[in-house]
């Protein structure tokens, strides 16, 4: 059997200067390879790892014959975002987590397999029957999108509301082109604007128009899945010092507003060292995106070891090979400044304890502590849902029901506690972060308006 095969990478010196992917596409030739290593199993353990179910078998097996169309047809038959998923979602966890192959070896590389023929194929043109009703989706994240695309293909007319003024949702602020190139997301879009769905820009649901407004100008049902863009900062001293950023808002910054550039109406101030606070996917995200703007030191504090990072592990390795320095077992304390500005940041030193609720064992302070200096402090902790449109539910007198953290409550389906109103992703979790997962989501709520509305 070949080994699996691998893509080629941009040199990591050189990537650290620009925003273009890390990675290539596998050759042709590799894509052959790769695909040779899949034993067509019977019982798919990789499918049943897949949020969307995706028929992985069948479309390797399409690729193993040469028929890259029909693998293209198998896949958007679950997913409509092959080339985003197959950049972005942790596949080591779901679809090769669970390769019968990674038992012993390697598992095929499904991920790269799946954005190749994304890549290299186009969405197969539907037939639309109209239905003459209306459904109004709230966010044009993956959530978004994939409910936009199973709503249409079943005759609804979708209108996709986004608060920002560039489409994609978390997809566009969150993710950098390093990762997932803008050419690649805005293909994925202009596919649903082929179909008919129309997309409404810098419109804040809660603000500029209501849940009581849509339901009002005829929408049939709604779907919210606006995120969560709320950031979880730290709550220590000097946290308001000019030179802290949420990760939500350093990376939003750049990759969407430019903020590097000198002649942006909005620019960062870079410094010779920056701080990310952290240890997810986000948090890698910031400290690569940190290195390519121009700080000349970049690192990663966390609170336990390397072993805990939750970050996926080719993020952790490429973050690495950037020249990021991880601190491991260090707890923030204090941020100090100087004439308003971040001039230096307290950590404690930390050693594991006993394991926490989340099964990890629990970092303890050994009342050691140390000092750094810096010019920025990224916090990367997460974040919550953003409580513009509850509150305005409350406001009209809508009894949309949300739990003790804010988050919009739902049933397996994906409905609220308001009739024909459903949520899902970011901001009605279900599971996981994850763009596949935000894509089941919708393709779960679109299932159940059109059941309920047929």
């Amino acid at each position: 059997m070949a080994q699996r095969q691998r893509q080629k990478e941009q040199d990591c010196l050189k990537r650290r200067q620009n925003f273009d992917p890390v990675e290539e596409n596998l050759t042709q030739e590799q894509v052959a390879l790769e695909a040779s290593r899949c034993l067509s199993c019977k019982n798919a353990r990789c499918k049943q790892g897949c949020p969307v179910n995706i028929d992985i078998p069948s479309f390797i097996k399409e690729i193993k014959e040469n028929n890259l169309d029909k693998a293209g047809e198998i896949i958007r038959q679950s997913s409509m975002l092959p080339s985003v998923c197959g950049r972005v979602c942790p596949q080591e966890k779901q679809c090769e987590g669970n390769c019968i192959l990674g038992i012993k070896g390697e598992s095929v590389a499904i991920g790269a397999l799946e954005r190749y023929v994304g890549d290299n194929t186009q969405p197969k043109p539907v037939s639309i029957t109209p239905n003459g009703k209306k459904v109004a989706i709230v966010g044009s994240g993956c959530a978004g999108m994939s409910a936009a695309a199973d709503l249409r293909a079943a005759g609804f007319e979708v209108s996709i509301f986004e608060a920002l003024h560039e489409l994609g949702g978390v997809l566009r602020y969150g993710i950098p082109p390093f990762r997932l190139p803008r050419t690649v997301l805005d293909r994925e879009i202009e596919s649903l604007k082929n179909i008919g769905v129309k997309f409404y820009k810098n419109v804040i649901v809660g603000k500029s128009i209501t849940i009581k407004q849509l339901q009002e100008e005829g929408y049939s049902a709604i779907f919210i899945c606006s995120g969560a863009g709320l950031p979880k900062m730290m709550n220590i001293k000097g946290e308001n010092l000019n030179g802290v950023y949420s990760a939500n808002e350093f990376l939003t910054r750049v990759n969407l507003m430019h903020a590097q550039d000198k002649d942006t109406p909005t620019p960062l101030k870079i410094g010779k060292s920056a701080a990310i606070i952290g240890g997810g996917n986000v948090a890698m995200d910031a400290a690569r995106t940190a290195v390519r703007v121009g700080y000349e030191k970049v690192y990663i504090f966390y609170r336990r070891t390397e072993k805990e990072l939750p970050a996926r592990l080719e993020e952790i390795r490429h973050a690495k090979e950037e020249g990021i320095e991880f601190k491991f077992l260090h707890a923030p304390i204090e941020i100090e400044g100087d004439n308003g500005w971040v001039k230096s940041m307290k950590f404690e030193i930390m050693e594991l304890g006993e394991p926490d609720s989340s099964g990890r064992q629990r970092p303890v302070g050994t009342g050691k502590f140390v000092d750094f200096e810096l010019d920025s402090v990224i916090v990367s902790l997460g974040t919550g849902p953003n409580p513009i449109i509850q509150r305005s539910c409350e406001n009209d007198k809508i009894d949309l029901n949300t739990d003790n953290k804010g988050y919009i409550i739902i049933n397996e389906k994906g409905e609220t506690s308001v009739e024909s109103v459903y949520a899902g992703g970011d901001v009605a979790p279900l599971g996981p972060s994850t763009a596949i997962n935000a894509m089941g989501a919708g393709k779960r709520a679109a299932k159940a308006i059109i059941e309920a509305l047929a």
